[in-house]
């Protein structure tokens, strides 16, 4: 059985209980966090109109092997397997330091029921590189169930629930101490477990409630640094190089990225490889024949998720590279 991502390397001192320091990037990548200090400083605006017909198509095949497969299953199952190769998207800065998480987990929000005045929270669940668009579907069903049933709700909705009970000025307080403990690694796991903002990436579908995809800023206290939103089903009329119309069905996608976690060249592959993915979810019923590992973190490497797997000739080799080509 694979080590978990959190047992890849040996833990080193500057390392935090959610990521490994990163200490062999390019001097840009040291010196851009002090000038560009916050989320909102460093946001970046990327929007993408998906066409939809391959994935729709691939849900009515799939329709009695996969009957709870739905869009959202597949576009997070895309964000694993992006991450799992482009693996500088799962970076993060704190206090000006630029860090890797050593685990892979999206937090989505939910609704307990679609009105106005229903109940909204968080779930977060953790996935494997390896996953399949099956054990992504697995983990989300678990952790919306458990959302769903549980009457004390999840963590972040204790947490929660206890500091809103408290007086505005005690409440600020507790929060400046949960950011000085956040920017010095020293939260306790308990928290950035019950954290919603501790995370890979954050994803909404906003599509779900009717609508076009949003722009959704990143927060300061956090180790994410995406936000994924996507959009209601539409149908738009597209032109061939001949002039001919075809009317397709399509969703648009809004990002939000923290640009000091990598270059632009990297990002945009990135988000080629993302649309790849959308567009051929067949892609996603197997695990990726080789996990990429960030070759920033310096740490030494204990347990090799590719140990035993005739891996490629570099991480541009196979069917996974070549969707940045």
């Amino acid at each position: 059985m694979p080590a978990m991502m959190k047992n890849y390397y040996k833990k080193m001192p500057g390392d935090r209980k959610d990521g490994w320091k990163l200490r062999n990037v390019p001097l840009f990548f040291t010196v851009v966090p002090f000038i560009m200090r916050t989320r909102l400083d460093s946001q970046n605006y990327y929007e993408e109109t998906l066409d939809v017909e391959p994935m729709m198509e691939f849900l009515k095949t799939h329709k009695d092997d996969m009957p709870n497969i739905s869009m959202m299953t597949i576009f997070v199952a895309a964000m694993v397997r992006m991450i799992s190769q482009r693996p500088a998207l799962n970076r993060f800065v704190v206090h000006n330091k630029l860090y890797a998480h050593n685990s892979i987990e999206i937090s989505i929000a939910i609704k307990r029921s679609m009105s106005d005045d229903g109940e909204e929270t968080m779930i977060k669940p953790s996935f494997d590189p390896r996953d399949t668009l099956m054990d992504v579907q697995r983990r989300l069903e678990e952790a919306i169930d458990e959302a769903m049933n549980h009457e004390e709700g999840t963590g972040i909705d204790s947490v929660a629930g206890f500091l809103g009970k408290l007086p505005a000025w005690l409440f600020r307080f507790a929060v400046s101490i949960i950011h000085f403990l956040d920017n010095n690694g020293w939260l306790p796991e308990k928290l950035t477990q019950a954290s919603p903002w501790h995370c890979s990436a954050m994803y909404t579908n906003v599509g779900s409630l009717g609508i076009g995809p949003i722009y959704h800023h990143l927060t300061e206290l956090g180790t994410y640094s995406t936000f994924i939103a996507m959009g209601k089903r539409e149908r738009h009329t597209v032109y061939d190089e001949n002039g001919g119309a075809t009317v397709r069905r399509t969703v648009g996608m809004k990002i939000v990225n923290d640009e000091r976690i990598c270059d632009g060249y990297y990002y945009a592959n990135s988000m080629r490889m993302l649309r790849r993915l959308l567009m051929n979810p067949n892609l996603l019923l197997e695990p990726p024949k080789h996990v990429v590992l960030d070759p920033a973190v310096a740490n030494p490497l204990i347990n090799d998720p590719n140990a035993g797997v005739e891996a490629a000739d570099s991480e541009h080799h196979g069917a996974e590279a070549a969707l940045v080509d």
